[in-house]
């Protein structure tokens, strides 16, 4: 699947990994932040969660560990989906 979109778009429970992230849009302690957590190009990523009627953080997989991201910085990670595991 060729397909890209943020991870704040990515469907709950859809693995993904990421293939970009746009640092330039993120102030410097959420881009650190996040780099500590191991966003980077290659890594798994699945969303758990959302919070209701839009707003709110989504609670997402990366590696064995569970964060949870503001929507804003969630729209800088970019995904390509995997096919589910059958």
């Amino acid at each position: 699947m060729n397909t890209r979109f943020s991870l704040e778009n990515l469907p709950a429970h859809q693995p993904g990994t990421v293939v970009a992230v746009d640092w330039a849009g993120l102030a410097a302690p959420e881009a650190r932040r996040l780099r500590e957590l191991g966003f980077d190009e290659g890594v798994p990523v699945e969303v758990l969660h959302r919070a209701r009627f839009g707003r709110g953080p989504i609670a997402c997989r990366i590696g064995r560990m569970t964060v949870a991201l503001r929507r804003a910085v969630a729209g800088t990670i970019h995904v390509a989906p995997l096919a589910p595991a059958e």
